[in-house]
């Protein structure tokens, strides 16, 4: 009950901060669409379909991914900025559960996520896409799992360098390769057997198609269980590994 408690109050206190500020979850939204407005209009030719529908069905559930990636993964940022004032060290001195510190702040930013994912589903829909609520309701789920995953090890990440410096280089060197491995932009049907076989250790593949599987109204596809064992298993250790980091890291 504490720990719930504790989180609750993390993640109020975080909410409250990124509303006084919501420049990050406008510039986080902003590239996606981009992405649908100047993108998506390529896919109906280039990808030999009949209709936008079919077109925004493909790319949007990759620009769902992609917006769960990179809206995650970069959070650990701000908790730079926290430790370079001060907060994470006043924290140390309070009764509050070092793993709420990382679960509160991990939660505001599923529901920076979700807000930005639901804005590119209404905008998408005007274009043509047709979709069912509730498989946009599971596919959202995936994604919270997915934010979830990549701002707890953002954060864990953070704590051990302690450096804009040196977070910047490495986070786009991860990010990069499992990008366009992933299937995003468009699907993996359409490269090499080698490209395809890589795909296959890159756990962001399994999520496009998991995502896909939904948007195409197949809830019942083996890709959308696989991505969420997929997903829900790195999420775990992910969480334990990083609130460990966390204690050690605020104490």
């Amino acid at each position: 009950m504490k720990f719930l408690r504790d989180t609750w109050l993390v993640f109020a206190r975080q909410m409250q901060l990124m509303l006084r500020q919501p420049v990050w979850l406008i510039v986080g939204v902003v590239q996606p669409l981009f992405y649908l407005l100047l993108f998506a209009p390529l896919l109906k030719p280039a990808l030999g379909v009949r209709t936008n529908a079919e077109a925004y069905e493909l790319f949007v559930p990759g620009l769902l991914v992609l917006l769960a990636m990179f809206g995650s993964l970069f959070t650990g940022f701000g908790l730079i900025a926290e430790l370079r004032a001060g907060v994470i060290e006043r924290s140390r001195v309070t009764p509050v559960s070092r793993l709420a510190l990382l679960v509160g702040r991990s939660l505001r930013d599923v529901v920076s996520l979700l807000f930005q994912a639901a804005l590119i589903v209404v905008v998408a829909v005007g274009f043509g896409l047709d979709v069912g609520v509730l498989d946009v309701l599971g596919a959202f789920a995936l994604m919270a799992v997915i934010s979830l995953m990549l701002s707890a090890f953002s954060y864990a990440i953070s704590l051990k360098l302690r450096s804009e410096d040196a977070l910047a280089p490495l986070l786009n060197t991860i990010s990069q390769p499992l990008l366009l491995t992933a299937g995003i932009l468009l699907p993996l049907t359409f490269a090499p057997t080698w490209l395809k076989r890589v795909a296959d250790w890159n756990p962001f593949s399994w999520a496009t198609d998991g995502v896909r599987a939904l948007f195409a109204g197949d809830p019942g596809a083996d890709s959308v269980w696989q991505a969420a064992v997929v997903i829900g298993g790195l999420t775990l250790v992910t969480v334990v590994w990083a609130s460990r980091a966390f204690a050690r890291g605020v104490r």
